[in-house]
């Protein structure tokens, strides 16, 4: 019942970038557009303590402020440590999976109820926001699948019918067989005369057949830990009144289809829910300061939205690099199936041409009806650079066009004689089994550029954009590294290759994304009150990002932990579980 790998990351990028199209392109251009059409100025957020009566945002509000701050707290622990580890489990249908959700949504349910206890006591600040609503319904989403996964796993009790939904790797299964084999060699040699006596009475027969036994109790002894962990596996409160009151109405409640339905949104959530959480701090972020009220919201959401599309970008290359998708040959390695999915380039250029589909109609949307303005044009060629740069890359990943594109060589040369000693002469390249497009970073490279050297309004912004548009350059330059080092020495195996250049682009992306989110006007302005430069949004993002390079490649190390503690258990008792 697993999505994907390619879809669940082609639907979480679409998503991103269809929000993004409603905005603008970039984003100091707003409000000269809403004063010309008669709009009232956005609200400039003040973030520095005020003299007035009454403050502007709920940080400068400093009643009630430890609600907030244990709120901010919670949150934090709870959707930044807890829910990824969770949702590790959970993907790995590991037996941790169903108790640190329940544990997720208790320090969530705790943060909620501080932040009803803070709403109740302060006025609002921020009429209509989008992180209350999304707050709540992010609540009940998790809610829900909680409650899906408790009936899964008790309609899904039978050993057998459970398997089905638990992954195994084709090493566990190789263990399994070796072991199962050693077994059997021993208890022939048992048997059978060791080669190192003839006799019955010798020493080196007896001292064999005392360490064979020896070995085969080793052998079964964990068998019966792991029928026990089994057992445990199956039962959310093993043994309790609960767990057997669970087992006996779930099973006869639920039917079989209706579970398979069940299990296609538990999993859609377990793709979405880290994203929608990640949506979730960003809308808390822009409540608590204040940030994009009235005309500014089309500054904030054209930054914040891209900002965090390259934020993303670059945790999903880390995932490469980390090892994530090697299974459909995304890791940097040799692809081990023989199916034609998508490789890793012909998304990103996908994405890149669906992003200037969409935006190339719709940068003049805050001032339809008026004039164009350079800066107008300034996008929209932006987009039709994203629009060909996609495009031009997916013509490149297509197999069939570079099969084409090697047609008229191979009639030319068919006829020509060859050294029957090199068949090699008429094979394909080794380069031709590894995708190496350079267009998706080019088009990075180049927004870089443009980005560094785009007019702003105070010395400020200019630099923030200067940083996160040298940031992205950075990343483009370190994707054509490692695309020279593949090219030199191509993927041989089917384990991530792991190219430390990589940590780069990933790094890159996502501090370059971050500064992206925190160059909007109100944010900028924000910080020019408060005597703040654009060194102290760039030291406190390196410092934020290193931080979470080290956190996700642990969280993905702990998912490979629980993949093989499940198929250890599974692999003794020979079930193959797809």
């Amino acid at each position: 019942m697993h999505l994907p790998s390619q879809r669940r990351t082609t639907f979480a990028g679409i998503a991103l970038l269809s929000f993004a199209g409603v905005v603008l392109g970039h984003g100091h251009d707003e409000e000269d557009m809403a004063m010309k059409m008669g709009q009232p100025a956005p609200v400039q957020p003040t973030i520095v303590s005020s003299s007035a009566t009454r403050p502007d945002t709920y940080f400068q509000y400093g009643e009630h402020s430890a609600l907030m701050l244990s709120h901010i707290a919670l949150m934090t622990i709870g959707w930044v440590f807890v829910l990824p580890i969770s949702v590790m489990f959970s993907i790995s249908r590991s037996r941790f999976g169903l108790p640190t959700q329940f544990i997720f949504l208790a320090v969530n349910a705790t943060g909620v109820l501080l932040a009803t206890i803070y709403n109740a006591n302060t006025p609002d600040l921020y009429p209509n926001n989008a992180h209350h609503k999304l707050g709540w319904a992010l609540t009940w989403v998790f809610g829900a699948q909680l409650v899906m996964g408790v009936i899964h796993a008790y309609a899904r009790k039978d050993r057998s019918a459970n398997a089905e939904f638990t992954p195994i790797s084709a090493e566990a299964i190789t263990e399994y067989q070796r072991i199962h084999s050693l077994r059997q060699a021993e208890i022939y040699r048992l048997s059978n005369d060791s080669g190192h006596g003839t006799e019955p009475n010798t020493e080196s027969l007896r001292s064999n057949s005392l360490t064979s036994a020896d070995s085969i109790d080793n052998l079964t002894e964990p068998e019966r830990e792991d029928e026990e962990d089994l057992e445990e596996k199956h039962g959310l409160m093993h043994g309790t009144a609960v767990d057997k009151y669970l087992t006996n109405k779930i099973p006869a409640l639920v039917s079989s289809h209706l579970l398979r339905v069940l299990a296609f949104f538990y999993n859609a959530v377990d793709r979405v829910v880290l994203i929608l959480g990640f949506a979730a701090i960003t809308s808390g972020i822009v409540t608590y300061g204040g940030f994009f009220m009235g005309s500014g919201v089309f500054s904030g959401l054209a930054h914040f939205i891209k900002g965090s599309v390259f934020f993303w970008y670059g945790i999903l290359t880390l995932g490469r690099w980390a090892g994530c998708f090697a299974e459909i040959g995304w890791a940097w390695n040799v692809n081990p199936s023989r199916s034609n999915r998508p490789s890793a380039e012909f998304v990103e250029s996908f994405l890149i041409f669906f992003y200037g589909a969409s935006n190339v109609f719709l940068e003049h949307l805050a001032a339809w009806g008026g004039k164009w303005t350079a800066q107008d044009l300034e996008h929209v060629s932006l987009t039709l650079m994203f629009f060909g740069g996609g495009l031009c890359g997916m013509v490149i990943e297509s197999r069939k066009v570079r099969d084409l594109l090697n047609t008229t060589k191979q009639s030319s040369m068919s006829h020509l004689p060859y050294h029957a000693g090199e068949p090699e002469a008429i094979e394909e390249p080794k380069s031709y089994r590894f995708s190496m497009n350079p267009l998706p970073a080019l088009v990075i490279l180049l927004l870089g550029m443009m980005m560094s050297s785009h007019h702003q309004e105070s010395m400020v912004s200019t630099m923030i954009h200067t940083q996160w548009g040298t940031l992205l350059m950075g990343a483009a330059f370190a994707r054509g590294v490692t695309y020279i080092l593949c090219y030199l020495s191509p993927p041989t195996s089917i384990l991530p290759g792991r190219p430390p250049t990589e940590l780069m682009t990933a790094f890159c992306l996502m501090a370059g994304g971050m500064i992206f989110m925190t160059s909007a006007r109100d944010t900028v302005m924000a910080m020019e009150s408060n005597g703040l430069d654009a060194m102290f949004i760039f030291t406190v993002s390196m410092g934020i990002i290193t931080f979470l390079m080290a956190w996700i490649i642990l969280v993905i190390a702990i998912k490979g932990w629980a993949v093989r503690k499940e198929n250890k258990t599974f692999a003794y008792h020979g079930v193959a579980r797809r």
